[in-house]
C-alpha cells in the first residue's frame, strides 16, 4: 500500500493517503504545515489516520493546496 494507511472499523476501513500525496508532490510536512497554516498534530493523524472527528475545513485547505478532491487524501471503503 506504499506510503498509505489502512484503518479498519466495523464495516469496511480507511485508507489515509495524505503521506503518498506530499511524496508524489515532494512536499515536506513542515511545508504543508508552513503554506495551509495547519497544526503539526493535525497533518501528522491524518496521515496516520489516527483521527476521531476530520475537520472539513482542513481538508478544503488541504484539497486546495494539493489541487485534488478529498478521495485522494482518504476514503471509505465498505
Amino acid at each position: 500500500m506504499g506510503k498509505m494507511r489502512k484503518v479498519n472499523i466495523e464495516k469496511g476501513y480507511y485508507i489515509f493517503k495524505l503521506e503518498q500525496m506530499l511524496a508524489d508532490h515532494d512536499i515536506s510536512i513542515n511545508k504543508l504545515m508552513r503554506d495551509t497554516n495547519t497544526d503539526f498534530k493535525v497533518i501528522k493523524r491524518l496521515m496516520n489516520g489516527e483521527m476521531a472527528r476530520i475537520d472539513i475545513t482542513v481538508l478544503a485547505r488541504m484539497c486546495d493546496y494539493l489541487d485534488c478532491g478529498i478521495t485522494d487524501i482518504f476514503e471509505y471503503v465498505r
